[in-house]
């Protein structure tokens, strides 16, 4: 052998014991995630009607002409051990996520790498099959000796994915929590990427993403899902995690998720709330549809109009949580009325003691909280903003509506 074998070479095999008497035939295979998340902890006998387990250490050899023994203290195997991952029965024939390639594959075979070591033979998980040459075993399993698939095989290009690059598809909480199943390798992707995976998944799976993924990742990729389906997503979990994840969204689009929401799922989600949090959603929430209002975003950097360059870094210190999206200050007046917007840009190279109101925009556009769309998008494409200010009707400043709003705006559209 080459030091590796195939899942469809190892089904079947027979297991001799001590004297090289078959007890039985390899069933399945199975990993202990919570000990190794590679290594084969236990091979699964049948032996006419009855299953038996063979731990790894009770291995000698593995070759493509059996398992022999070097313990023969076998154990009846009993079905319902939730903390194994079996290999043929949890992972052959079905989806996982390829987080390298941000993609669903279906697995259609398993390579495990075959280490000689001093106590017995072992094998490790390298790669999940998904390529022609893992059908063409497939095809011929049981039919053709391994040897000669093997010739068959080989002009044939591998295609496979890297064992630890694989998120395994668990819907069962309480399963992925036994098994240690972790959403670490998701939550490195960019969420655009994220979602495009859980569009392509059932919707038990999809739950099992978005229940399993930190709150501030499930927000980003919620935000990124197609608007049809994050309702039914949100909706399908526990009404704390919602919530958790809700909070996590900027505000115009916590709130058009909201109002997509079956009103008492609304309602739940909302009382999981923080008080001032969900004072503040409530009040975005009875801003009329179609309306400057219904899109602002209520996170935003305010200053006093006598403020300078000192005193913006400081707010932008104690703001970093909004940074990334941030492009302009506003500067408000006696009872905080908007008196001029500063582009960030402009603070460069000033020194401290600069006022904002020397550095505001020569003209302070605007629009009021009851401006329909048409009317934002007029004014953005007129006078080429990044971001525009939303006042209500006493020139108080109430959000700020941002282009990349006014392009989901015209997309959806």
């Amino acid at each position: 052998m080459d030091g590796i074998l195939f899942l469809t070479e190892l089904v079947g095999l027979s297991v001799y014991d001590l004297k090289g008497r078959r007890i039985g035939r390899v069933r399945d295979a199975a990993v202990v995630p919570l000990i190794d998340p590679s290594r084969i902890d236990r091979f699964l006998i049948g032996v006419g009607a009855t299953w038996l387990s063979i731990r790894y250490d009770q291995v000698r050899e593995i070759s493509l002409h059996g398992i022999r023994l070097a313990d023969e203290n076998l154990t009846p195997y009993h079905s319902d051990d939730e903390y194994i991952l079996r290999v043929v029965r949890d992972l052959l024939d079905q989806q996982i996520i390829d987080a390298e390639g941000r993609k669903v594959v279906r697995v259609t075979d398993v390579t495990f790498r075959l280490e000689r070591q001093p106590g017995g033979d072992v094998l490790l998980i390298e790669d999940i099959d998904i390529g022609l040459r893992s059908v063409i075993r497939r095809l011929v399993q049981g039919v053709l000796p391994a040897s000669w698939v093997r010739k068959i095989q080989a002009p044939i290009r591998p295609h496979s994915i890297d064992w630890a690059k694989c998120s395994i598809l668990e819907s069962d909480p309480m399963r992925r929590l036994r098994l240690n199943v972790s959403n670490r390798l998701l939550e490195g992707m960019h969420p655009a990427d994220l979602a495009d995976i859980v569009e392509e998944l059932g919707p038990d799976d999809r739950e099992a993403i978005f229940a399993g993924l930190d709150n501030e990742t499930a927000a980003e990729t919620l935000s990124e899902v197609d608007p049809d389906l994050q309702a039914s997503i949100l909706e399908s979990l526990e009404a704390g995690k919602a919530a958790g994840i809700v909070e996590e969204m900027s505000p115009d689009d916590a709130r058009d998720l909201l109002l997509e929401l079956d009103g008492d799922a609304a309602e739940d989600i909302l009382d999981e709330f923080e008080p001032d949090e969900k004072e503040e959603m409530e009040e975005l929430l009875e801003f009329r549809a179609g309306t400057a209002g219904g899109i602002m975003n209520t996170e935003y950097v305010a200053l006093p109009a006598a403020s300078t360059v000192e005193d913006a870094l400081k707010a932008l210190v104690e703001n970093e949580d909004v940074l990334e999206n941030l492009n302009t200050l506003f500067l408000t007046g006696p009872a905080d009325r908007l008196t001029a917007v500063v582009p960030l840009a402009r603070l460069l190279l000033q020194s401290s003691s600069t006022p904002l109101a020397s550095l505001a925009s020569e003209s302070l556009i605007k629009a009021k909280i009851g401006d329909r769309h048409s009317r934002v998008a007029e004014l953005f494409d007129k006078y080429n903003l990044l971001c525009l200010p939303v006042v209500d009707d006493d020139g108080v400043l109430a959000g700020v509506i941002t282009a990349d709003d006014i392009i989901s705006l015209l997309r959806n559209e």
